[in-house]
């Protein structure tokens, strides 16, 4: 789908080409310019902060890494090499004029006290620009308490996909992945599920990958017209509910 044509649809994209490999600057322009004013970008923070270079993701970096760079790397380790990637990310997302960055960990990157330490340790040391919020998605068995402590901490908005587990900030940002995988195809029920779970406050909902741009659309009629229903005068919706 042409970003033009994504943009007339929908408000808000996150960019994972950033975590991949950074796009050249010139690329990351002219998608800025390519879409109204008023859009929004959130991106991924450049894998090299989150993943261990033993990561599969590795195989689409171009970035040239020394075997010694390569042990650097991941985990939130302050090195050298993050910091630069950091550096990188920041740029991207001032380009783009994003609003937010989001930190996508490896289910490998375990709960346990040296990464969060480790965590505490990046986050005190990069440098945080001003009116982009910071995002966090721990996969694997991170403990709500540890992830909500943590999040409060470090002034971090909870990512999660809400199939399974909820968002536990007041911020929701949730990325559906997919309950079968990355081709499934969410059913009615489910989006009307989905709904509920996040109807509660405020809350961003980014379906993963291009392949979920009709469900993305589906979920977005459905949301207008819950909240259509919503301001529509009692005495007009109480016929429709006696049907």
């Amino acid at each position: 789908m042409a970003l033009i044509s994504y943009a007339q649809r929908f408000q808000v994209l996150e960019v994972q080409q950033t975590f991949y490999e950074p796009p050249r600057e010139a690329t990351l322009r002219r998608w800025r310019a390519g879409v109204p004013p008023e859009f929004e970008f959130t991106i991924k923070a450049w894998q090299l902060i989150t993943h261990e270079a033993k990561s599969p993701t590795y195989r689409r970096l171009r970035t040239s890494l020394s075997a010694e760079q390569r042990t650097q790397v991941g985990g939130f380790r302050w090195t050298p090499v993050v910091e630069r990637a950091w550096d990188t990310t920041l740029n991207c997302a001032r380009i783009l004029d994003a609003t937010a960055i989001l930190f996508q960990c490896p289910a490998s990157f375990r709960p346990t006290e040296p990464a969060a330490t480790r965590m505490r340790e990046f986050l005190s040391r990069a440098p945080r620009p001003a009116g982009v919020r910071l995002l966090w998605e721990p996969r694997g068995p991170w403990p709500d308490d540890l992830v909500r402590s943590l999040c409060e901490e470090l002034d971090l908005t909870h990512a999660a996909d809400p199939f399974l587990r909820p968002s536990l900030t007041p911020m929701a940002y949730y990325r559906l992945h997919g309950i079968t995988g990355a081709h499934h195809v969410y059913t009615d029920t489910q989006l009307a599920q989905l709904a509920d779970m996040v109807g509660a406050g405020p809350a961003y909902v980014m379906f993963n990958n291009v392949l979920r741009a009709a469900d993305a659309s589906r979920f977005t009629e459905l949301m207008a017209d819950r909240e259509s229903a919503a301001t529509t005068p009692a005495v007009l919706r109480s016929p429709r509910r006696s049907r």
